[in-house]
């Protein structure tokens, strides 16, 4: 399994109130082009991406689970804790998941995954209010993603500042989205390539506009 993460309050303050109205910008990102091309370069470049996604699921662990001693235990209401309800997503060491942070624009949404727990899911949605910028915690000998091949002239892994957004209006777990993944695999409907069941393994996943809307859209129904 990759390295887990646990977000931490950033030390650069990150923007608020970037996006007043949620809703808006689902409408208006509903009009744009959900992919284009993009160059493939350096270490670990994403053999399965040759698209600029807009749209992100991000998991993390909601349950204690301790490493070397440290509890990395990080969910949604611990999002909402933080000073402005915002942090920045560390702990990243799988360089797939990394050059899709790098990919992240602010003021894009993403879905805030608890994974690891008894039941998995979508728990709410968050927008991104700092671009990827160096994870200081891979330097950091106490910290339990520590990285000693990693450099400060020559960083390996980055970070992007979250900031907590709303809770779903239901919890949409993984059971239900697989049962979706599962239908529209045969009736070629919206989640039949969804990352979370095709690179299940990845922290950090795209979403094309055209899935995250349908998943935005079962808030609104009962569970299958």
């Amino acid at each position: 399994m990759p390295p887990k993460k646990k977000a931490r309050v950033s030390k650069t303050s990150a923007k608020s109130g970037k996006i007043d109205d949620i809703e808006r910008t689902f409408a208006a990102r509903r009009k744009q082009k959900a992919a284009a091309p993009v160059e493939k370069t350096g270490e670990g470049s994403q053999s399965a991406g040759s698209a600029i996604f807009t749209c992100w699921l991000m998991k993390s662990e909601p349950e204690s689970r301790f490493e070397n001693g440290i509890d990395v235990k990080f969910g949604i209401e611990d999002l909402k804790a933080l000073p402005d309800q915002t942090g920045c997503w560390d702990g990243v060491r799988n360089y797939q998941a990394r050059n899709f942070m790098r990919q992240m624009k602010e003021g894009q949404q993403a879905f805030f995954y608890h994974s690891n727990c008894k039941e998995p899911g979508i728990a709410g949605i968050m927008s991104i209010v700092k671009e990827a910028y160096v994870d200081h915690t891979q330097f950091d000998k106490k910290d339990v993603h520590y990285d000693a091949s990693s450099k400060p002239d020559n960083p390996k892994w980055s970070m992007v500042d979250v900031q907590f957004q709303r809770m779903m209006k239901r919890f949409l777990p993984l059971s239900e989205l697989k049962k979706y993944h599962l239908q529209h695999g045969a009736s070629g409907g919206p989640l039949k390539d969804m990352a979370l069941f095709t690179r299940a393994r990845l922290s950090v996943q795209p979403l094309t506009a055209e899935e995250f809307d349908f998943i935005l859209s079962l808030e609104d129904k009962e569970p299958l």
